[in-house]
């Protein structure tokens, strides 16, 4: 074991980051020079704050700098584009019976609570979806099995989705008289 260790290259040590060429030390001009988050310089060659121990970040080329402009110009349009659909969309009429679509309407006029409302709407989506599986084409014995299977699979969901329900609902009054 001690032949193993006399005939290792001496290169577990490294500087961090210098690049020698020609014998002339060329620094890496892409690392940023201060910490942004506690503004002490970095030490030569570090990849972090010794200060505070953040992640050396990248220095901004001016090709960089005008891509993020572009995208900074580019974001600044999006959200003024979203600001003016969305004045347009409040000034929008809308049907009197689309009222009744609303959550917390049907939530009054259902009597149930909100996690209720929600398991009830879930396992009604089970059941529409145990009808949509029936809309595959069963080309054999084991794909038609294969389809009740998902079918069986959609139900007990629904099942669940609706004793989640049931179990949720807050008992009122008229209720606990009977």
């Amino acid at each position: 074991m001690a032949e193993v260790v006399q005939t290792t290259q001496q290169e577990f040590w490294r500087p961090p980051s210098p690049l020698l060429e020609d014998d002339a030390l060329i620094l890496q001009s892409t690392m940023a020079e201060a910490c942004t988050r506690c503004g002490t310089e970095f030490l030569f060659g570090s990849h972090f704050c010794h200060s505070c121990g953040v992640r050396r970040p990248e220095a901004m080329s001016a090709a960089t700098k005008a891509d993020a402009a572009a995208l900074a110009h580019l974001w600044e349009q999006t959200v003024e584009g979203t600001h003016a659909l969305l004045s347009r969309w409040n000034r929008i009429q809308f049907p009197f019976w689309l009222r009744y679509l609303h959550f917390h309407e049907i939530k009054s006029q259902v009597g149930l609570s909100t996690a209720s409302l929600i398991a009830f709407v879930i396992g009604l989506g089970c059941v529409a979806g145990a009808l949509l599986v029936g809309l595959l084409n069963a080309k054999t014995l084991i794909d038609w099995q294969a389809i009740q299977f998902y079918r069986a699979e959609w139900l007990l969901a629904a099942t669940a989705a609706f004793v989640a329900g049931i179990l949720l609902k807050k008992q009122t009054s008229e209720d606990s008289d009977d």
